[in-house]
């Protein structure tokens, strides 16, 4: 049986489009013409038989064209690495490292990991903050080498392992308990009390409110879309949420914040997942990763 082959000049042009936006854009990236850019992405999909490409501004991948692009920046990866090996990259030189990670982890323990990386390595982070429910897709559409997940399902071409649990408590300010959380019962009083989520998609405040038995929450919800000021949010009094156990503490201590419920904390599972490629770039910030996530996740 022939096999159909994926030429590297096709391939490495798909991505040019993809990561510009246009063909015009690849083209002056690539220093060709904006003709040779649609033959050559023409001739992939004739090769695949499979459309590879929405033609919108930007372009954006289908699902097939997210397998190729995949594909092209594990061999852009893979010929780094092997540059790297034979000695041949220019003085100087570094190497990007894309990772999507999520804003409480951001916030919190992972840029201590990547401290961790020996500098030897000569990486550079491309960080991109993201939901935990949502960075396995930024994998699965090959934006990213490597992402902090909730998902323990390993994304096509990937590999997974446990992190640990990062822990959330229900809190809120003193004030805020004294002014909205007086009387009835504490599932009662939370579902009728202003509260911060991080954003629209943010359902840990609600899943908390129904593991107390009482579904829904306030419609009165401020989204606060950043880590920092979703917690200074709750300080102020603006409503009540779930913190971050490792940005509680201190707060708790000081009498700033005030656990609602003790007993009751939230435990989120997250995992590490990055490409099956035996690149040295990875297995560093993989083995970083995972020392400071056992020093700061449960």
């Amino acid at each position: 049986m022939m096999m159909t082959e994926l030429p590297l000049d096709q391939v490495r042009t798909l991505l040019a489009v993809v990561d510009e936006g246009t063909f015009d854009a690849a083209a002056a990236a690539l220093h060709v013409t904006p003709s040779a850019v649609s033959q050559r992405v023409k001739a992939l999909e004739q090769r695949t038989g499979r459309v590879l490409l929405v033609r919108t501004k930007p372009v954006r991948p289908t699902e097939s064209g997210d397998v190729v692009v995949r594909f092209a920046r594990q061999l852009a990866r893979l010929e780094r690495d092997a540059l790297a090996e034979l000695g041949l990259p220019g003085e100087g030189e570094v190497t990007p490292v894309s990772v999507a990670v999520n804003a409480d982890s951001l916030a919190t323990w992972f840029l201590g990991a990547l401290t961790r990386v020996p500098e030897r390595e000569r990486l550079c982070f491309e960080l991109r903050r993201e939901d935990e429910t949502r960075t396995a897709e930024l994998l699965r559409e090959g934006l990213v080498m490597a992402a902090v997940t909730s998902s323990p399902e390993a994304v096509a071409g990937c590999s997974v392992r446990a992190l640990g649990r990062m822990r959330y408590l229900a809190a809120a300010s003193p004030e805020f308990v004294g002014r909205c959380l007086e009387g009835a019962s504490l599932r009662d009083r939370l579902a009728d009390a202003p509260v911060v989520t991080f954003d629209r998609s943010d359902d840990i405040q609600d899943g908390f409110l129904r593991q107390l038995g009482r579904g829904g929450a306030s419609p009165v919800r401020h989204a606060v879309p950043a880590s920092e000021g979703f917690v200074e949010a709750v300080v102020l009094g603006l409503g009540w949420g779930m913190v971050p156990e490792i940005q509680a503490g201190t707060l708790l201590r000081e009498g700033r914040l005030i656990s609602l419920a003790p007993d009751r904390p939230v435990d989120v599972p997250l995992y590490w997942q990055q490409w099956k490629l035996n690149s040295p770039a990875l297995a560093a910030v993989a083995e970083a990763v995972a020392a400071a996530a056992s020093g700061s996740l449960r």
